[in-house]
């Protein structure tokens, strides 16, 4: 009743809407069932036709199981099993594809966004946004997993060339349409966020409790993260190469002043520089940097050769029953 009372209000603001609600599932069996009855409470206050898409991301525990329990327990729930575990983003592609409506809420499945919550993100869609997303006020992570979130996050930043970057969760609301600006993205290497600038530049946030995980860990750990980081700037930006560039100048600058520095002394004083650590201390300074640049050409290259063996997105094994309203 509670949830009822704190949404209700919204109802009047909202009875047009049609609301899909998009939620990655892995290792999630244990929470699922909370999250579905918050739900069941919630959406019918925010929209006259709704539905929740679990994509189960190769679960190894009974997640697929559960989901199918709840597809027939709550008619507006569908669920989607992948062949095997593709990540978080690819598995929130597949059911943003698969979304119905004309407006689509992500969420994780862990119940550390509240489902009562969703009406912020909505309110301020309406104020004119196509992306708002639900910042946490204080996130619930231990330290090393909240230093690599915010590593990706700056790395975020530099790929979608927004400041909101700084904002970002997996807590978002965005209109539909946005979607057919990368209706043709293949790549296995997917970050939603930054598919989303690729049709609109109308972000917001707004700020929301992030709550204790009620069951299980996360599955994201600091090397995860890490990586992501990295996939999400050397794959959506130029911004590396660049450096690599800038950097190659900067040693290039410096080959030359050492190089005016050593016929300088020879004129000057007619003895050429002395010492092999001076040599040595160059070779390597300007070894280091040629590596560094080619690694970072490396990873570009890599990148080129995933796109070239055209790997899946993802691949759907099953779906459940098609959703109908409530």
């Amino acid at each position: 009743m509670c949830i009822r009372h704190c949404a209700g209000a919204i109802l009047k603001n909202n009875a047009m809407e049609s609301l899909s609600i998009v939620i990655p599932v892995y290792r999630g069996a244990e929470n699922l069932p909370e999250l579905t009855a918050e739900l069941a409470q919630v959406l019918p206050t925010l929209a006259q036709h709704y539905e929740a898409i679990l994509v189960d991301d190769g679960s190894p525990d009974n997640s697929w199981l559960v989901i199918q329990q709840l597809a027939r327990q709550y008619p507006w729930l569908r669920g989607i099993g992948l062949m095997r575990n593709y990540g978080q983003h690819n598995a929130l592609l597949c059911g943003i594809r698969a979304a119905q409506y004309n407006l689509i809420v992500t969420m994780d499945d862990d119940l550390q966004h509240p489902p009562t919550e969703i009406h912020k993100l909505l309110d301020k869609l309406n104020e004119g946004y196509d992306v708002v997303y639900g910042s946490p006020a204080q996130e619930q992570h231990g330290l090393w997993r909240d230093l690599a979130s915010q590593i990706t996050k700056i790395a975020l930043q530099s790929s979608m060339g927004v400041d909101i970057a700084r904002s970002v969760s997996a807590f978002r609301a965005f209109r539909t349409p946005l979607r057919d600006a990368f209706t043709s993205y293949h790549s296995p290497n997917v970050t939603i966020d930054v598919l989303l600038t690729w049709g609109t530049t109308r972000f917001a946030a707004v700020t929301v409790p992030h709550v204790e995980r009620r069951h299980g860990t996360s599955n994201y750990t600091f090397r995860k993260l890490a990586r992501h980081a990295i996939n999400m700037i050397t794959g959506f930006s130029v911004l590396p190469l660049q450096f690599a560039s800038l950097t190659g100048f900067l040693f290039t600058l410096f080959g030359l002043l050492v190089l005016v520095y050593v016929i300088g002394r020879y004129l000057i004083q007619g003895t050429p520089v002395e010492g092999f650590p001076f040599l040595a201390s160059i070779i390597t300074i300007f070894a280091g940097a040629q590596l560094f640049a080619l690694g970072i050409i490396g990873e570009y290259l890599a990148r080129i050769h995933i796109r070239m063996m055209d790997r899946p997105v993802y691949t759907v094994r099953s779906t459940t029953a098609e959703p109908t309203d409530d």
